[in-house]
């Protein structure tokens, strides 16, 4: 399939097919004529690619899965390895973001008469002292 079909088929651009192919997420298609043709597969790697992204993995996590992946060799086992490096990273991630809405919920109420008692009532006074 030409390249239009393929981005059509992947919901991208042509453009964002040719970076996955310079950064050697796709491989180099065969040419008819100077034009690209991609096999079916294309498809399923691109969208791959593309769910991955969606999900936080870097593209060099991406290429790292990838890397050397045919159609007769499993994929699970990429897959847990790259979960098990990601799921702390993940966890982080939750950590932080359940405590960015506790502070935000906090700021909507906030009544505060200054600074001060604003951080004692985060209890942000014993974090500071642990940081200096």
């Amino acid at each position: 399939m030409k390249i239009g079909t393929l981005a059509m088929r992947t919901g991208l651009n042509a453009s964002a097919i040719r970076y996955y192919e310079r950064v050697g997420l796709l491989g180099n298609p065969h040419r008819v004529g100077g034009q690209r043709r991609y096999a079916e597969d294309a498809v399923y790697r691109v969208l791959l690619i593309r769910f991955a992204g969606t999900m936080g993995f870097t593209l060099g996590e991406i290429s790292i899965f990838l890397n050397g992946l045919r159609d007769d060799v499993p994929v699970g086992s990429r897959w847990r390895k790259l979960a098990v490096r990601k799921l702390a990273e993940v966890e982080g991630s939750i950590e932080r973001s359940v405590k960015l809405k506790s502070l935000l919920e906090h700021l909507l109420r906030c009544k505060c008469a200054s600074l001060r008692v604003c951080v004692e009532r985060l209890n942000l006074s014993p974090r500071l002292k642990q940081i200096s």
